[in-house]
């Protein structure tokens, strides 16, 4: 087989992934038609049909998965390559692509901001979402690097601490329980308390919290936003379950407030984290260094007006 670009190789990767030419074209920011000819130039060089139509939907054949196997290899090699070839002239370059859950959207701006402030030669691929889907990304190798509270059981890989993660429940400030001296988690269970889906940071910190504490996990609604528990919760619709990183603004607004309670906030670890079978470019280990070194600091920055207001300190991860 010759001739082969490596525009045609991502073209067949990204209608791999979406399973759909428009859905490739909008990624690569090109016509429909454009990827179209360049699907069916890899097919002519290949000499076998890479893909067939399912419906609205595109299907790889199985000489497709092969190809992009093959073709995921190559793009990632070429990458490595150029960012070694950056090193060697002591420049750290390349695109940095990072995978992080929903709730660490919010922690993430102060650590990439000067990390490529400093490094103006790398570019940024920042993908937010669910654990599961950042868990899948890690796994086909869309990104780099990960982060999120635990690291997954069903990958291999490195991961290391870098930051404590409060999550606290949250109120309205009108709220009725707002108004007693001392809130017990009895007294959490007799209000309609929102919490994040199945498998997300925040819900698995609520239930080893009620476990622990030998309560039912009787919750009272499942969200799967952030943003949508916020803004009920300070419509008075319940009590919220949440990362304090997200409640930032509403804390400061007084939109939000938090519980006085005795296990408020309850405090876990971040990650970052890479495959362990998968050598990381340069720029994401160097990224993945700063982190580590100068994650907890940021984080404490970030909230130390509302560790003041609760009258606690920031506590680094543990050695």
């Amino acid at each position: 087989m010759h001739h082969a670009s490596f525009r045609q190789l991502q073209s067949l990767v990204l209608i791999a992934r979406h399973e759909s030419v428009s859905r490739a074209a909008d990624a690569m920011h090109v016509t429909q038609p454009a990827v179209s000819l360049q699907l069916r130039t890899l097919e002519e060089i290949a000499g076998i049909a890479l893909t067939r139509k399912l419906g609205r939907n595109i299907q790889l054949t199985a000489a497709g998965e092969v190809m992009v196997d093959f073709a995921e290899r190559i793009l990632r090699l070429w990458d490595q390559a150029g960012d070694e070839l950056a090193a060697l002239q002591g420049v750290t370059s390349g695109t940095l692509r990072i995978g992080a859950v929903t709730t660490a959207e919010h922690l993430l701006p102060p650590l990439l901001v000067p990390f490529t402030l400093e490094r103006p030669d790398v570019r940024l691929k920042l993908q937010v979402g669910n654990r599961a889907e950042i868990v899948n990304m890690l796994a086909r190798h869309e990104i780099d690097l990960a982060i999120m509270g635990t690291p997954p059981r069903e990958l291999r890989t490195n991961a290391a601490r870098f930051a404590r993660h409060p999550m606290a429940f949250v109120a309205s400030p009108t709220h009725a329980l707002m108004k007693k001296r001392k809130v017990s988690l009895n007294d959490v269970m007799g209000y309609n308390l929102l919490v994040r889906e199945r498998g997300s940071g925040t819900r698995s910190a609520i239930e080893r919290l009620f476990r622990d504490s030998g309560h039912p996990l009787n919750f009272g609604s499942e969200v799967s936003s952030n943003e949508a528990i916020k803004r009920m919760v300070s419509a008075g619709l319940g009590l919220g379950f949440l990362s304090v990183h997200a409640c930032a603004l509403e804390f400061e607004t007084g939109l939000l407030a938090i519980l006085p309670m005795q296990e408020n906030p309850v405090e876990a670890d971040w990650h970052v984290m890479h495959l362990t079978d998968q050598p990381i470019p340069k720029v994401a280990a160097a990224f993945q260094d700063y982190v580590i070194d100068n994650g907890q600091d940021l984080v404490r920055r970030e909230l130390e007006g509302f560790y003041k207001k609760i009258g606690r300190k920031a506590r680094a991860p543990a050695p």
